[in-house]
């Protein structure tokens, strides 16, 4: 026999012996509906379910730089590492130093900032902890058409000279703030005032915080910052009219500023700012993530996802403001945190957006010391970590979508490692809303929870007339027919148990098995 007949044959039977299916028994049973997730195929409706009878995931496991590259050959290496994630990479340090040929008399004139991420504290025993989270660096002056080579190394089949005017501007301004010089060692002094509003969720004041009548104070940060310019802890701090913890619900907000070292009081300045908030020990806090589910990101698309990143306005994804705007109305002293894995050189842009689009509240972003994309995809688990330990008597909303795996792992996690704290997961299904989300995601960590406790969702409105402060997570009137396994492989496959893995007819899985039977014939024999 020929040795492409013969590959032909041993293909054949191993996709009979897989893919075999028995004619459905009729029981009498209304057919289900199909499951939330459709993926898009040459098939129509069928979502198609295969039971894992042996490592086929290993065989499709290319699916995601498959979907790459036929985007071309000039897509940047943090894209095609098949992780959907356009900030992987940066320079840092010495490199910037390097690409911009700054000596050391340049960089010592130039002045110093920080970027002063807005963050929670919690009550102790001993009072107030405040979190002080941010970067301590100097921002080159970086000429024009230095600029724009270095912005075009983010784009893809573009450049920012093609841009209109206010978006090159934009690529160019995020552009300088990738090229910075971290400071390492530095001692930062912060400054404490109440903070009167935060936010634009519907109400004055925004979030669910409120201003106190105190907290005054100047705060010297223990440590100096790494060699990234990172500093990050909890400081103790003074009462000083602020309401103590154990006795309130009111999350209280501060304004916290950076002041500049080394000069007197009298010309003392500001160099950094943001708005942080304490938390009492109960209560509701949303943990909610930002591209792809507050705002229009594709970040599943890279070139759009780049142009929407890095160039385009914030444009907010659908009527979400209003569902986040409701809660911060209706839920007393509800806690919104935003916490997104882009690293923390870009989010000024998110801060803005959220600021002035959602309800006020505190943020967590990836470190600089997070930088690959292993590491990338271990930051959100860490952050989630860390503010469940800080607030383990506090319930949780965790909102997403299905196009980040860290999520679809981390958040089923949540659920089993800390009982009792999670009270809802609501996950934007972006494939089945997009047929432009090719990239594959895994819901089998969702198998063992609760049914209840979870919801996959298409639009904004599928979260309306839920009561989360009471544990209602599912909406009746969203259909569900989950499976649990790897969703939107190549051919349309689900992996996985569930609840729509027997609904399909006979005949539509032997025109799905025609089909592949003949694919697989075609690349064989070529």
């Amino acid at each position: 026999m020929a040795p492409t007949l013969v590959i032909l044959f041993h293909t054949l039977t191993i996709i009979a012996a897989v893919y075999a299916v028995a004619e459905p028994k009729s029981d009498g049973l209304v057919p289900e509906h199909p499951l939330i997730t459709p993926s898009p195929t040459l098939l129509g409706d069928v979502t198609r379910t295969v039971k894992h009878r042996r490592g086929i995931l290993d065989d499709l496991k290319g699916n995601v730089n498959s979907v790459l590259s036929e985007l071309g050959s000039n897509i940047p290496s943090y894209v095609a590492s098949g992780v959907p994630n356009f900030f992987q990479g940066f320079p840092a340090g010495e490199d910037v130093r390097q690409s911009l040929g700054l000596d050391d008399s340049q960089i010592s004139a130039l002045p110093t900032s920080v970027l002063n991420i807005p963050s929670y504290g919690n009550w102790t025993d001993r009072g107030w902890n405040l979190r002080f989270r941010g970067n301590v660096y100097k921002q080159p002056n970086i000429e024009r058409e230095k600029l724009d080579e270095l912005a075009n190394v983010f784009l893809i089949d573009t450049s920012v000279e093609e841009l209109p005017p206010d978006q090159a501007a934009q690529a160019r301004n995020l552009t300088a703030s990738i090229f910075v010089l971290q400071q390492d060692n530095e001692n930062v002094t912060f400054s404490l005032r109440p903070a009167p509003t935060a936010g634009a969720s519907g109400e004055q004041g925004g979030g669910g915080a409120v201003t106190p009548n105190g907290g005054s104070q100047q705060i010297d940060f223990p440590n100096p910052t790494t060699t990234q310019g990172d500093f990050d802890d909890f400081v103790l701090i003074q009462s000083n009219g602020l309401i103590a913890g154990n006795s309130t619900s009111d999350i209280q907000r501060l304004n916290v500023y950076a002041e500049e070292a080394n000069i007197s009081n009298a010309e003392r300045s500001y160099i950094g700012n943001a708005t942080s908030y304490l938390v009492p020990p109960t209560g509701l806090t949303i943990i909610s993530d930002i591209d792809d589910i507050l705002r229009i990101t594709k970040i599943y698309q890279p070139k759009e996802g780049l142009l929407n990143s890095f160039a385009r306005p914030f444009v907010q994804w659908k009527n979400m403001p209003d569902i986040y705007a409701n809660w911060s109305r209706s839920i007393p002293d509800f806690h919104f945190h935003y916490l997104t894995t882009t690293p923390e050189q870009v989010t000024r842009n998110y801060m803005d957006f959220i600021y002035k689009t959602y309800p006020g509240g505190s943020f967590d972003t990836r470190p600089l010391n997070f930088s690959d994309v292993e590491a990338t995809l271990s930051i959100r688990k860490y952050l989630l970590v860390k503010i469940f330990e800080t607030f383990p008597e506090r319930k949780f909303i965790l909102v997403a979508d299905t196009s980040n795996s860290d999520v679809m792992k981390a958040y089923p996690q949540m659920v089993t490692e800390f009982p009792g704290q999670v009270q809802c997961i609501f996950l934007r299904n972006t494939s089945a809303t997009d047929d432009g989300d090719r990239f594959p995601y895994d819901t089998s960590g969702f198998e063992d929870l609760d049914r209840n406790s979870y919801m996959f969702f298409k639009v904004p409105d599928d979260l309306t007339n839920l009561d989360i402060q009471n544990g209602q997570c599912l909406n009746a009137s969203v259909q569900q027919n989950l499976t649990f396994g790897w969703q939107g492989l190549p051919f349309g496959i689900n992996l996985g148990e569930g609840a729509g893995s027997s609904s399909r007819s006979s005949s539509n899985v032997n025109i799905w098995l025609g089909s592949l039977v003949l694919g697989v014939m075609v690349t064989v024999l070529l």
